[in-house]
């Protein structure tokens, strides 16, 4: 491994990015960057202070004042924000039918990109690599990534995931009110960001019929390909 390996990961919602990239960060070694919880703890802000979410300008402006602190350790992955644990708040139903608002601003997008670029570089440093998931990571934040995979996964897949994780279960009617958050947030956040299709050197890793471990496995085994030294 190099002194510093920035691991990338993107894919839809469900696919597996956040628990598969902590376990991949936890198993290396390394730190953990959640990017959609950026987009997650501006939104609690915006909502928090009454903001127009639709005003593009003003959630700019509080991307700009954001006071985020966000923790780069697997094992604790904390978000504050102005001194306030949101870790639990950002995934509220209220937080989750607003994000797309706020993920789709290009300005807010260009702010956070910067602040992911440095607290990734800050991770690296300190642990001697990052593995960063989330939207636009493999394609525009982090292009030049050592390691760069999309998880995909099927619609149903994707969303009975989603459903244990919200309701605790993946029957009928927790299923569909889920859909609304995986199928709606993928649809809006296409229009900003390109997550479904594996750019140029971009390794697809489908988890459809992978468990978490089978997953993690799955990423570790590309992370080896691309860290390997090369015969003499």
């Amino acid at each position: 491994m190099t002194a510093t390996l920035t691991i990338a990961i993107d894919g839809p919602s469900g696919s597996g990015k956040s628990s598969v990239s902590r376990a991949v960060a936890r198993r290396l070694g390394v730190g953990y960057l959640d990017t959609g919880a950026m987009y997650r703890a501006l939104t609690w802000w915006c909502l928090e202070r009454d903001l127009d979410l639709t005003d593009a300008q003003a959630v700019a402006a509080a991307a700009r004042e954001l006071p985020l602190d966000i923790g780069t350790d697997p094992d604790d992955p904390t978000v504050s924000v102005g001194g306030t644990d949101v870790s639990e708040a950002i995934r509220s139903t209220r937080v989750s039918t607003a994000v797309s608002a706020v993920a789709t601003n290009l300005e807010v997008r260009s702010v956070l990109r910067t602040l992911q670029r440095d607290l990734m570089a800050r991770a690296a440093e300190q642990t001697g690599g990052v593995v960063a998931e989330g939207r636009d990571i493999t394609t525009v934040v982090a292009p030049d990534a050592r390691v760069r995979v999309l998880l995909t996964a099927s619609e149903e897949a994707r969303l009975r995931r989603r459903s244990a994780e919200l309701h605790g279960t993946a029957d009928a009617a927790a299923v569909e009110a889920t859909r609304d958050q995986v199928v709606r947030r993928d649809r809006d956040d296409s229009t900003v960001s390109t997550f479904t299709e594996a750019a140029e050197g971009v390794v697809l890793v489908d988890t459809s019929e992978l468990d978490l471990d089978e997953s993690v496995e799955a990423v570790l085994d590309v992370v080896a390909a691309h860290t390997a030294e090369p015969a003499e």
